[in-house]
Order: C-alpha cells, then sequence, then structure tokens
C-alpha cells in the first residue's frame, strides 16, 4: 500500500511516520518539496505519486492567528482536506484526516457525540469543520479523527510549555473552567495504525483518552509526574482573554470508536506518564 502522509514535521504528523511505517512504504514531503498551500502543486504530487491512502496531518493549528489569518487557515483546513478527498473518491484511495473539539459549541457538561451538533467559536473551528463536511460530502473512502488537546514530547505543546515556566516560577494560573481530555500524538498515531489495519468502517470518530481534566488539572499532574513544586492556580477563562474564544466544554465520547475497534482507549494520566517519561528521557 503506496502512503503518502502529510504534516510529518507536526506532532502528530512525527508520531504517524514512525508508527505507519511498516504497513508500506511511506512519502513524506517537507514543506520544501510540496508547498501546501498550492492548490495546483498538490494536484501535481497527487498525480506522480498515485498513493492509495492519503494521511492528512497538516493543517492550520495556530488558533488565534487564524482569526486574521482567516485565507491561510482556509486553505489548510477546508481547501487542502476537500482537494484530497476529490482525488481519494477519483482514485479509489482512502483519506485519514485530523480534526478538532472546536467544531463543537462548548457548551453544557455533556460529553460530545459524533453526531452532535456542531457549532464553533472560532475562525480555527470554523475551518476545520469545513474540512469535515467537504470530506463527508466528497463520497471518498475516508476515516476522520476529532481530537483534543494535543501533545507530545516534541514540538511546542501545553506539556513543555508547563516544563519550561515551573524552572522560573512557584506559582502559575491556569485555567480551570475549560474542560477536556489532553491527547497525546503518539496514541493518534497508534490508533490510527489500528484502524488502517484493521480495516475501520469510513466515518467519522472521536479520538482521545477516556477521563477529563482542566488546564489547571493538567498542569498540577504535570508538575506532579516531573516532581516540580510550581503551583497551579485556578482561574476562570474570563481572566485569560484571547483572539479567538475557547470552547469551555471539550469532552468527547470515544464509545463508538472503541467498539468499532474493540479497544479500551487508556486514560489521560497514564498517557501522560508515558509522554512526560519519553521527553524527560531525552
Amino acid at each position: 500500500m503506496k502512503i503518502l502522509l502529510l504534516g510529518k514535521t507536526g506532532q502528530v504528523g512525527f508520531e504517524l511516520h514512525r508508527t505507519l511505517s511498516p504497513l508500506g512504504p511511506i512519502t513524506a514531503p517537507g514543506r520544501e518539496e510540496l508547498d501546501l498551500t498550492n492548490e495546483e502543486a498538490v494536484n501535481n504530487y497527487l498525480a506522480q505519486t498515485r498513493p492509495e491512502l492519503i494521511v492528512n496531518a497538516a493543517a492550520w493549528t495556530a488558533v488565534d492567528a487564524a482569526e486574521n489569518q482567516q485565507a491561510e487557515a482556509q486553505r489548510l483546513n477546508a481547501g487542502l482536506p476537500k482537494q484530497l478527498a476529490e482525488y481519494a473518491k477519483a482514485n479509489n484511495a482512502r483519506l485519514v484526516h485530523y480534526s478538532s473539539d472546536y467544531v463543537y459549541p462548548g457548551t453544557g457538561t455533556t460529553p460530545w457525540q459524533e453526531a452532535s451538533p456542531t457549532g464553533p467559536l472560532s475562525v480555527y473551528g470554523q475551518t476545520k469543520l469545513e474540512g469535515d463536511e467537504a470530506i463527508q460530502q466528497s463520497g471518498a473512502d475516508h476515516l476522520i479523527f476529532r481530537t483534543s488537546w494535543v501533545y507530545s514530547a516534541r514540538g511546542n505543546n501545553f506539556m513543555k510549555t508547563m516544563l519550561r515556566l515551573a524552572e522560573s516560577k512557584t506559582e502559575l494560573n491556569i485555567v480551570a473552567d475549560q474542560i477536556g481530555a489532553p491527547t497525546p500524538a503518539r496514541l493518534i498515531a497508534q490508533v490510527t495504525a489500528l484502524a488502517i489495519n484493521g480495516k475501520l468502517q469510513a466515518g467519522l470518530y472521536h479520538l482521545a483518552p477516556t477521563g477529563e481534566t482542566s488546564w489547571q488539572g493538567f498542569a498540577k499532574e504535570i508538575f506532579r509526574l516531573a516532581g516540580k513544586n510550581t503551583k497551579a492556580n485556578p482561574i476562570p477563562t474570563s481572566d485569560y482573554p484571547t483572539p479567538a474564544t475557547r470552547p469551555l466544554n471539550s469532552r468527547m465520547d470515544v464509545n463508538k470508536l472503541q467498539q468499532a475497534l474493540n479497544i479500551q482507549l487508556p486514560d489521560w494520566q497514564s498517557q501522560l506518564a508515558l509522554t512526560l517519561g519519553e521527553y524527560l528521557e531525552n
């Protein structure tokens, strides 16, 4: 199976490159080889490489910057997935794509299900939703994994920011009223490999660890595991204004994926311990 992996330098892309290699030869162009913002360049690349499986880990993930750079976010989060889906449909290929908890309105306390009504609060969330819908409407064989609060042992993310700040701060004010499940990129890649190998039925699935926490709760566990004495003080979202509105409720029901693959997703705490351990070892 000829695999095309897009976004190999990102947190998820890096883990996918490691994890999917046993499934077939992987072509993973960097930015210097393929400009994903250029529609014609992407079409030409697809025509040359003729992938049977496209794994799209490329995205505009700068949530706040998307508010001012809407065209760029639109291209990577909506235009590119649509283009990839059209190729997949026309060439009998499969497309795997990653989406976000930001497509939901963030209200209430009930975990979102795949069929829950969407209602993005930001340009980032809106463009991610448009990408999902374009793939679903294309008729292509596809898997869409919606995930939340992604982090890893590499790249820029909340875990690494907290560890860096803990070197010089005795206490930090952390948002405590946004609730979700921190998801390591490694878990996303592992489940993706299972899904591809297990011929998971086409569709939309939530992919995150079990359990829930706030950003403050996440920080406290990071400090505990890393042996830091930094105190994490709870603050409301209103005390930490950002250009893009964050959803307060990012809980996602993962039962559909667990049942379809016959797996038990691990809890977020054990996944943090693994990821933090990997980072500290390096």
